[in-house]
């Protein structure tokens, strides 16, 4: 059933608890763009942390019996508003784990850059690919670990299953591909011919950006 709502918006999560009374809440609202979040920090605490905390409190208050936080690699050692936010929220909510009335099992997953997901450089190189260039890298030796929706997807439904509360899983997404790479594999794949059809272009790091996850 879907429902329009807002995770800053607590009267209408305690509404959608109320009709509803979820068993398991998979929990992905955020912001995930890192230069947006750069330049509107109040943006991604009210989503990111307070929306997070929001739906977990009423986790706990309705006995619901897992929450799985869906969470990214950003949260690692953070350099950006973004990612410290979305570890803010794992600390908050696993805080809540051991609480002596909590009856909830509180999961998180961390995620790579999901391939074909909002912002994703695949349908951004594909364009410029199309539009006959130049494609745009922040920098030459920026890597990146990339999964896919279905092993996403995957990911937060064997954790929902695994977890015992309190756990972060990470997913083993193998070895980190450098951007320029893919860049030019793309090219290649599409009967172009790098740096002669179509050109590199490197614009520099973003506000926020790191080069390894």
């Amino acid at each position: 059933v879907p429902v329009i709502g807002d995770v800053r918006v607590k009267e209408r999560l305690r509404m959608v608890f109320d009709i509803y009374q979820p068993q398991i809440i998979f929990h992905a609202a955020a912001y995930k763009h890192v230069p947006l979040m750069e330049e509107n920090p109040c943006e991604a605490v009210l989503v990111n942390v307070v929306g997070s905390r929001q739906v977990a409190d009423m986790a706990v208050e309705y006995g619901a019996e897992k929450m799985i936080m869906v969470s990214t690699d950003k949260a690692v050692n953070p350099t950006n508003v973004m990612g410290a936010s979305k570890r803010s929220a794992e600390l908050l909510v696993q805080s809540l784990q051991f609480l002596p009335e909590n009856k909830t099992k509180f999961i998180t997953t961390r995620f790579g850059n999901v391939l074909g997901s909002n912002g994703s450089v695949i349908p951004l190189f594909k364009k410029q690919i199309e539009a006959g260039g130049p494609i745009t890298i922040t920098h030459p030796d920026i890597v990146r670990y990339f999964m896919t929706i279905s092993e996403a997807c995957e990911l937060v439904l064997q954790a929902s299953t695994m977890g015992k509360g309190g756990e972060i899983f990470v997913f083993d997404m193998g070895e980190p591909v450098k951007i320029k790479d893919l860049a030019i594999k793309m090219i290649k794949l599409s009967g172009k011919e790098p740096e002669k059809d179509i050109l590199l272009k490197y614009t520099g790091l973003r506000p926020g950006e790191k080069l390894y996850e």
